[in-house]
């Protein structure tokens, strides 16, 4: 493994101090300098309250995440499959960023097509760069699988992570609070598995740059991270996932994202390309049900919401502890 930085460090310690604080200030500072030059909100017609976003400065995703792409070149590793990783989710933030810069959002089909592609060339380098990973684990049996099956499941994978992270990007500090709970637990069950030690340094790294994004995104926010941030926040969790050696655990430990948000594309495929009338009675995202049909605050979805993953996250380690 290649270093940077952090190979001149002796103390794995001093390398984890200085890796946080690098993360954590790095964003605060860039934040409120080019906190101007971002695009501002639209104001969002068809969310629920969306019109209160109008004007805010969005695309914060922009800073964040190259400063977590800092972060990580800097302390943490610059060898090739490190490389591939930082310059696929730097494409899934750009892809974001110019949709919030544009006049005219794009369509749903041109952000699908850009996400399969970018999510078909994630699940390729991480099956070259981790064949020992390729498994699929069900209720504690393992299954190993062909290598090209893999990276059609784990390209399919990583488009519903992106997706569905996008779709809880509608209430401030939302997005933010459920991913850094969902990454903690993947630290933690990593230290319990085989996670590559390194790879955990990256998650810490992620967890601080969002940590300092929501400074500003708190409710009420100043700032949004657009899909510049949700989308490559949701290929970060997808490869952490992946990166445990269980893609299967995605469903506990992103119990929360992905109801949020895959139950309004379940929604579109039943009714537009399928032609059943089902879930009509649902608002999605999910969030936007509870928050008008059930009258919960933004505060409360929030606390509920990240109490409820936390309660599945402890059960799924209490439960893979040996």
């Amino acid at each position: 493994m290649i270093y940077k930085l952090g190979s001149f460090i002796p103390n794995e310690k001093l390398v984890y101090a200085l890796l946080i604080i690098f993360s954590f200030a790095s964003v605060i500072a860039l934040l409120k300098i080019f906190k101007n030059k971002l695009p501002a909100d639209l104001g969002r017609e068809f969310a629920f309250n969306g019109s209160l976003s109008r004007g805010k400065a969005r695309g914060a995703g922009i800073v964040f995440i190259i400063c977590f792409i800092a972060a990580s070149a800097l302390f943490i590793s610059v060898a090739p499959e490190y490389l591939a990783y930082y310059a696929l989710i730097f494409a899934g933030m750009m892809s974001g960023y110019l949709d919030d810069r544009a006049e005219t959002p794009w369509g749903e089909y041109k952000k699908g097509i850009i996400d399969l592609a970018i999510s078909f060339l994630l699940a390729l380098t991480f099956a070259n760069f981790n064949p020992e990973l390729l498994n699929i684990n069900l209720f504690f049996v393992e299954f190993k699988v062909m290598k090209w099956i893999f990276i059609a499941i784990a390209t399919i994978f990583f488009w519903l992570m992106i997706n569905a992270t996008n779709c809880t990007d509608g209430i401030d500090g939302f997005c933010g609070s459920l991913s850094i709970n969902s990454l903690i637990s993947l630290i933690v069950i990593g230290a319990l598995g085989n996670m590559d030690a390194v790879y955990t340094k990256s998650i810490v790294a992620m967890i601080f740059v969002i940590v300092a994004y929501l400074w500003f995104n708190a409710e009420p926010s100043t700032m949004l991270m657009g899909d510049a941030g949700s989308r490559a926040i949701g290929l970060f969790i997808g490869l952490s996932v992946l990166k445990t050696g269980n893609i299967v655990l995605a469903l506990p430990i992103c119990f929360m994202i992905l109801l949020d948000g895959l139950i309004g594309i379940v929604k579109i495929i039943l009714i537009r390309f399928l032609k059943i009338k089902a879930l009509q009675k649902i608002r999605t995202p999910l969030h936007d049900h509870f928050r008008k049909n059930k009258g919960w605050s933004n505060t409360q979805v929030i606390f509920r919401f990240n109490t409820i993953q936390a309660l599945i996250s402890v059960l799924t380690i209490v439960l893979l502890v040996k």
